[in-house]
């Protein structure tokens, strides 16, 4: 009885050491960051909290493999989450920190240089408005040349009689050839007439003679059969 008395003792106080430790870890105040200066330090922060969350993730898993050996497991495993918890608040403080950091310099920057565009176009439209305007030079346009002047009635009535006289020169130059081509096409004419007769009379004999054919067939079909010749047998 004594034995287990003092068993439980020794349970209660372990347990009480335990649950001290947690709650020094839960008093503690928010992290303190130290203030960012340069995108250079803010790359640089960020990376320190990337590889120092990736040592407390495998710092834990290794504390959890220990509590597990322990006799008081789940006293181990609340030290182990809390200390990580505790490590991930800060590097959370500090990544937000430099992100924020971060943000702010860019719009800084993009700030100064819209600033500066704006700067430069106003300087070079003071220039431009500054600078003396090239004289425009003024070309006058080429006068027209002068239309020549009408022609007289004599000098129509002339241009007119020549036309006529070099059509008629034309015409009677024209005349034998163009009463060969028409002596020509008569004799076209009169041969085909020719022979459009001569297929009209071949056309017209083989006709007769078709008919007479005809005639010489029916004659013959319709003439009595001849009388056949008895035959004696004395030879008499």
């Amino acid at each position: 009885m004594a034995k287990s008395i003092s068993k439980l003792g020794l349970v209660l106080a372990l347990s009480a050491c335990a649950h001290q430790g947690v709650a020094a870890l839960d008093v503690v105040g928010a992290p303190q960051v130290a203030a960012t200066h340069s995108v250079v330090e803010a790359d640089a922060k960020l990376l320190a909290a990337s590889n120092e969350r990736a040592a407390a993730e495998k710092e834990f898993l290794d504390r959890e493999q220990v509590c597990y050996a322990r006799f008081f497991v789940s006293d181990c495993l609340d030290q182990a989450k809390e200390k990580r918890r505790l490590i991930l608040v800060r590097l959370r403080a500090v990544e937000a920190e430099a992100n924020h950091f971060k943000r702010a310099e860019s719009v800084r920057l993009r700030d100064v240089e819209l600033a500066r565009t704006q700067e430069d176009a106003r300087i070079d439209a003071e220039k431009r408005n500054a600078a003396t305007p090239k004289a425009v030079k003024v070309v006058a346009p080429e006068p027209a040349p002068p239309k020549p002047a009408g022609m007289s009635l004599e000098q129509r009535q002339a241009e007119h009689d020549a036309k006529v006289k070099k059509q008629a020169a034309q015409e009677a130059a024209d005349a034998p050839l163009r009463a060969a081509r028409e002596a020509d096409f008569a004799r076209k004419q009169a041969e085909a007439i020719e022979r459009q007769k001569r297929v009209a009379q071949r056309l017209a004999e083989r006709q007769a003679e078709a008919a007479k054919a005809a005639a010489a067939a029916a004659a013959s079909s319709s003439a009595p059969p001849a009388t056949p010749i008895p035959f004696d047998p004395s030879g008499q």
